[in-house]
């Protein structure tokens, strides 16, 4: 009697077979390999932060011979973070020589009997750079480096008191402070025989001359020669003080003008007149 064969009821098919062989299978192990000179790299103590981003791709092989999967790394790495990035740059503006530019600003300075008022502040007269340039442009004009506007305060005007101004000439050498230096006679005073009052060198006991300094750093003195300059008296500073000397060009004309007095509570339209506080 011929053997018998048995067959299972379900037979499992041929491809469920070749699928149960291959996920039996152990896969190999992805290696992360980095390049020695990331391995090697010396630590920074100003990066907080340091990453490495790694992507993986996995390409399955289309051949059908292949009995597993071969798999291929691609390593994106990234040095630094942004944090990282900020903190080397904070530590290399830290290791920069810290190199400082003086600048100096257009100063007013008096260079003559200086004032102060009752709260101990001393009283000044700004020059503006534009007042500044229309005398340095005169002086130039008139080849006479001792110029000077004479500012003056009178009772008058619309308003109460008026502003006068003029030019004069100032001598080379400024008189001591506790000497007392009178209006010279027009005979003596000057070199030039002009009857002008302008060119009459005058500076009175209660006179405060101030100069005006430009931006550009030179060496300061007490000379006179070839900076702009003004001159006023004690009564006249009492009311302008803290006030500014301007040059304005307008429709009716060019003129020197007193601005920003903090004493003035109003003033005429040409500006020659005010009223102050009482």
């Amino acid at each position: 009697m011929p053997p018998t064969i048995r067959t299972c009821a379900n037979p499992p098919a041929t491809a469920s077979l070749f699928v149960q062989l291959s996920l039996r299978r152990r896969r190999r192990p992805a290696v992360l390999l980095l390049p020695i000179d990331l391995l090697l790299l010396p630590v920074l103590p100003g990066a907080r932060a340091y990453h490495v981003a790694t992507t993986t791709t996995t390409i399955t092989s289309s051949s059908p011979s292949s009995p597993y999967i071969q798999s291929r790394q691609r390593i994106d790495t990234t040095l630094w973070s942004r944090q990282g990035r900020w903190a080397m740059k904070q530590q290399q503006q830290q290791r920069r020589p810290l190199s400082f530019t003086a600048t100096r600003r257009a100063t007013t300075q008096a260079i003559y009997n200086p004032q102060v008022d009752e709260d101990g502040k001393e009283m000044i007269l700004e020059i503006t750079p534009r007042a500044a340039k229309r005398l340095s442009q005169i002086m130039q004009k008139d080849n006479n480096p001792y110029l000077a506007l004479r500012i003056q305060v009178e009772s008058g005007g619309c308003h109460g008191f008026q502003y006068l101004m003029s030019l004069v000439t100032l001598p080379p050498t400024l008189p001591s402070s506790s000497s007392s230096s009178s209006s010279s006679s027009p005979g003596s005073s000057s070199s030039s025989s002009s009857s002008s009052s302008s060119s009459e060198p005058t500076i009175r006991e209660d006179d405060t001359i101030f100069t005006f300094t430009p931006e550009t750093p030179e060496t300061q003195s007490v000379s006179m020669e070839g900076k702009p300059k003004i001159i006023l008296d004690q009564p006249s500073l009492d009311l302008l003080k803290g006030s500014k000397v301007d040059f304005t060009m307008e429709l009716i004309g060019s003129q020197f003008k007193i601005v920003d007095n903090p004493l003035a509570t109003s003033s005429c339209g040409c500006g020659t007149s005010f009223d102050i506080k009482i």
